[in-house]
């Protein structure tokens, strides 16, 4: 928990406007300083049965809580309340100060990984074009398809990898710094996917580049979430795509 408990603590103070739980994806409206930002995460979720206690407890009063409170939920057992959470870190954290780049995690993944041993957590479209692009690609999922392989596998195949890529929602599962920690020092770390945090503190914790997103259009966003989009019908209604790199990468 070091890692979220290290992005909470330099999230500024802010006030939550609206709390949105989709069938895919999380949204939290912020205000800081008269301007509102907009944070996305994946939604996680427990298999629902009628009689159990509710996934979210105090559903319909989250928008009373203060931006931290908020925040904090990322911390919590509850895979529904912790992508709110994620949700609302990314509405609080401040707009990036360093440059921030357009390029892609696919293509970023493929222009480094030419003959190079690639590791995947986390299944993405891209990954039928990326196999022919890069020397070895391994791709792990917690419920693999064919020609995926187990979560439970990383030990075995991260230490080894030059590129390892990282689903943003293994922050959510509470995931993110053990897969960190089998990193290599020499390989090339990404994390990538609209959970991603654009922080400098993942930097701190093994991370080379973050390709994350940043709402533009938040009223068109937040329709789209509401009605059970997926994320290339989130894209088009107002989010751009960015990749922010630890300016040491090349020292």
């Amino acid at each position: 928990m070091a890692l979220l408990a290290n992005l909470i603590e330099i999230l500024p103070a802010g006030d939550v406007k609206k709390v949105l739980i989709g069938l895919h994806w999380t949204a939290v409206i912020a205000e800081i300083d008269g301007i509102r930002r907009c944070g996305l995460a994946s939604t996680l979720w427990n298999d629902h049965k009628h009689h159990q206690e509710p996934d979210i407890p105090n559903a319909g009063q989250l928008e009373t809580y203060p931006g931290l409170s908020l925040a904090a939920f990322a911390k919590s057992d509850n895979p529904s309340e912790r992508s709110v959470g994620v949700a609302a870190i990314n509405a609080l954290l401040p707009p990036p100060t360093v440059p921030l780049s357009d390029l892609n995690a696919e293509a970023m993944i493929a222009s480094q990984g030419t003959s190079k041993k690639v590791v995947l957590v986390g299944s993405f479209p891209f990954v039928h074009r990326l196999r022919t692009k890069v020397g070895e690609l391994i791709v792990l999922e917690q419920n693999p398809d064919p020609g995926e392989r187990s979560e439970i596998e990383a030990k075995d195949v991260i230490p080894s990898a030059d590129i390892v890529a990282i689903t943003g929602m293994t922050l959510s599962n509470h995931t993110l710094e053990n897969l960190l920690d089998l990193c290599s020092p020499q390989a090339m770390v990404i994390l990538l996917g609209p959970s991603t945090p654009l922080s400098q503190v993942l930097f701190n914790y093994g991370a080379d580049i973050l390709c994350g997103s940043l709402v533009t259009a938040i009223e068109p966003v937040m329709r789209a979430i509401g009605q059970g989009a997926n994320f290339r019908q989130v894209h088009r209604a107002g989010v751009r795509l960015v990749s922010m790199t630890r300016s040491d990468l090349d020292s």
